[in-house]
């Protein structure tokens, strides 16, 4: 992920300076919107090819079911509990598809 946003700060690098210079220019809001977005594009089009052909793969990987799942400090550490508990007490069995019964 860290590609993709590489690749995003760059095309807003590249965006905000062109829509400043159109807003300059007064051709209003959505037509400076517009033209800086679309030169913005070319721009990035043409000469990042690497920074778009890298973020493009690491979407890819992540979205592809092939990643890691992302989780949270207080999800390891919960988990890391909760493995130690197991450990502790081979006796006990856990059930992870068990739905709590409504009282």
């Amino acid at each position: 992920m860290v590609a993709f946003l590489k690749y995003s700060l760059i095309r807003l690098a590249l965006f905000a300076p062109l829509f400043a210079l159109f807003i300059y220019l007064q051709l209003g809001w959505l037509l400076a919107a517009l033209c800086a977005g679309m030169m913005a594009f070319a721009i990035s089009f043409l000469f990042f090819q690497k920074q778009r052909d890298e973020a493009a793969a690491s979407l890819h990987q992540r979205f592809s079911g092939q990643a890691k799942p992302l989780r949270s400090a207080g999800e390891v550490a919960d988990a890391d509990a909760e493995d130690r508990l197991v450990d502790e007490h081979p006796d006990v069995t856990v059930r992870t598809d068990a739905r709590p019964k409504d009282s």
